[in-house]
């Protein structure tokens, strides 16, 4: 498929010629730099954008034959800054209003509020201003919001950037275990390879609004001719310490991981840092 935004200088092309599937279950990684198309594409999962050429499927069915509400119920996004989501004046009526807007109300829409909420660790915060929150309790939020439709899939868009080491594991601990237990697809949009390792199985890399690859984690990070044609860097081996030691969860196995970083030598003296020196591709996402 292809998409172009209208400009004053004529039509800019932001997807050019993408053919990809998203599998039922999947975690998949959309990277590449600034302007690579990434947001842009996907962007067009749940009806934001319309392509040019080609078509958007979900379930078999091209997505503009779905109305905005009905694959709003089964495709989520989350957008890059919360606060481009959430504008109500407590927590219970941001997450109320996507299931108000598909017709629950009464104990059905409590029911879907209160569980949304326990999910992400905000329950008894219902008449709490969500504009007083830090950003990663927003971000949880914003993503409560998107829980409430109950959704099969969700888009992240770069879902840990401005969120300090320990909230970026909080998050992406919580969209794991949607992941892992609810069985939600997900799909994200970012910059940071240590959110990549840890989470994403598969990685797909876009530049100048093409795909130029897609392929396991393991893989890519295992490709050093591969990492360095797309201009990625890995997470610094210090960061990745606590990954090869069994300590932490990552997409990776210990010796994949360890030989995507030159073998197990050049990890021996490193210390456990967590999150604190994760490695990311140059730029914001557009």
């Amino acid at each position: 498929m292809r998409f172009a935004y209208e400009t004053d200088r004529g039509p800019v092309t932001a997807v050019d010629g993408v053919d990809l599937t998203v599998r039922e279950g999947e975690v998949v990684a959309l990277v590449g730099h600034n302007g690579s198309g990434k947001t842009t594409l996907a962007k067009h999962f749940n009806g934001l954008h319309e392509a040019d050429e080609g078509s958007v499927s979900y379930r078999g069915r091209p997505v503009p034959e779905y109305g905005m509400g009905e694959i709003g119920r089964e495709v989520g996004y989350v957008f890059q800054n919360p606060d481009h989501q959430i504008f109500a004046e407590t927590v219970w009526e941001e997450v109320a209003f996507g299931p108000k807007n598909f017709g629950l109300e009464g104990p059905e829409l409590d029911r879907r509020v209160e569980r949304a909420l326990e999910t992400v660790e905000l329950d008894g915060l219902d008449d709490a201003d969500p504009f007083a929150f830090s950003k990663g309790q927003r971000q949880r939020v914003a993503l409560a919001g998107i829980l409430a439709t109950d959704p099969e899939v969700i888009v992240f868009d770069e879902p840990t950037t401005g969120l300090d080491a320990t909230q970026q594991r909080q998050f992406m601990d919580l969209v794991a275990k949607l992941n892992r237990e609810e069985g939600v697809t997900v799909v994200m949009v970012t910059h940071d390879m240590g959110t990549v390792a840890r989470y994403a199985p598969r990685t797909v890399v876009m530049r100048d609004g093409a795909v130029v690859d897609d392929l396991p984690t393991r893989e890519l990070f295992g490709d050093g001719a591969a990492l360095a044609e797309y201009d990625l860097v890995p997470p610094h081996p210090a960061a990745c310490a606590n990954a090869v030691r069994g300590d932490e969860p990552t997409a990776l196995t210990a010796e994949e991981l360890a030989t995507a970083l030159g073998g197990t030598d050049a990890l021996a003296d490193a210390e456990p840092v967590g999150d604190t020196a994760s490695a990311t591709t140059e730029g914001e996402g557009r």
